[in-house]
């Protein structure tokens, strides 16, 4: 029985270690205080492909190690308030690298694999850095 629930706390924490902000405005002071730049995740209410980018993509342990460099947030599509902070969404889900200050680096519509969406992240790195 303990092995069986140290088994579940481990696969407990290795699905959620990515520390998500609440809200997109939160996200945006904590990246200016820590010097960061900001992932957004839009997602739909209902949309089975925002649930899978998060359960496959976005759980991935490389992933997850890729974007400990970022303030991270997921913000609904149908919540006004956040969209007021984001360029026009086509679709969702839609991941928005930006900087604190609203601008965008890259901009990933759609459901991704873990090696697709790395190689945004890497991109993301690359223009960073120049």
């Amino acid at each position: 029985m303990l092995k069986m629930i140290l088994i579940l706390l481990v696969l407990t924490s290795s699905i959620m270690s990515l520390d998500w902000v609440k809200d997109i405005e939160t996200a945006l002071t904590l990246a200016k205080k820590e010097n960061k730049n900001v992932m957004v995740m839009v997602e739909g209410e209902n949309c089975r492909w925002c649930q899978k980018m998060k359960h496959r993509t976005l759980s991935d342990e490389n992933v997850e190690k890729r974007l400990k460099k970022f303030v991270i947030v997921k913000v609904m599509r149908e919540d006004e308030n956040a969209m007021k902070h984001l360029p026009e969404v086509k679709g969702v889900p839609t991941v928005f690298f930006m900087t604190a200050e609203k601008k965008v680096i890259e901009e990933v519509i759609g459901y991704f694999d873990v090696l697709d969406f790395t190689s945004y992240i890497g991109d993301v790195e690359k223009k960073v850095a120049k």
